[in-house]
């Protein structure tokens, strides 16, 4: 009796001590300087980095050196339209994200015409332990060579995207009626609502459907779908593969 109550008062002691030391130490981490993210010319580009700062998830210190404004000050007074255009808004998102409150913009001035500019952003990085915001798959590459991490907006969007598309097929458990008539209820694996049309007698059955529309709101993803004719039943993802591919080809492509 008196081991298993010296057992029990070991273990006690152990936790508490545990305990002792992260509040001591949440104080010190708290403290932690905000990372150094350096924008370069592609990202401020995308009208995506601007919606997404607007939204509080970029916690850290922005970056944009000059040499980077002064690449897309020649660039949107070049020859070509497009990029000219993209430019003009990429020197718009500039102004846009120092208004934006919840990080700090700083406009480093550093030397201009003495490296190139993903050069420059590199060495930066590598001074001051910070990160590099791109779309450039090719500078992402160099950067992690260097041990620089990259934060980059295709990346991001591609984990946000949603798991299924419209045309896409696939088999689900209709788990309860919807709050139309005839509508079936069903659930993803990672939560997101599907309600079927013509499915309201397919209570607690598991069926193929095929996805019509995504409806996403800021209060989450919904999905329509229809019950899946078995005549021309495929394969639940293989149906719409090559489309899902030529997607995210037109979507590199435009960034």
């Amino acid at each position: 009796m008196e081991l298993f109550i010296l057992t029990i008062t070991l273990i006690i002691l152990a936790e508490t001590t545990i305990l002792v030391i992260k509040s001591r130490q949440r104080p010190f981490l708290n403290t932690n300087q905000k990372r150094k993210v350096y924008v370069d010319t592609s990202a401020l580009m995308d009208p995506r980095l601007l919606a997404v700062a607007q939204t509080g998830f970029i916690g850290d210190e922005i970056v944009i050196p000059r040499s980077v404004t002064r690449e897309l000050q020649l660039l949107a007074d070049g020859k070509d339209s497009e990029k000219r255009l993209r430019a003009r808004a990429g020197l718009d998102a500039v102004r846009e994200l120092e208004r934006v409150v919840y990080f700090n913009t700083t406009i480093l001035n550093d030397e201009l015409g003495r490296v190139q500019v993903d050069n420059r952003l590199i060495e930066l990085a590598n001074a001051n332990h910070g990160l590099i915001l791109t779309n450039d798959y090719n500078l992402q590459k160099v950067a992690e060579t260097e041990h620089i991490d990259v934060l980059n907006l295709n990346e991001l969007a591609l984990a946000m995207r949603a798991e299924y598309l419209p045309g896409e097929r696939t088999r689900v458990k209709v788990v309860s009626t919807g709050s139309n008539p005839h509508q079936g209820v069903a659930y993803l694996r990672d939560g997101t609502m599907v309600v079927i049309d013509n499915a309201s007698n397919k209570v607690s059955q598991e069926v193929e459907i095929e996805f019509v529309k995504l409806n996403q709101t800021a209060s989450g993803v919904m999905m329509f779908a229809r019950l899946a004719h078995p005549q021309t039943s495929r394969n639940s993802r293989g149906a719409t593969s090559e489309g899902r591919r030529q997607l995210f080809k037109k979507q590199k492509h435009n960034h």
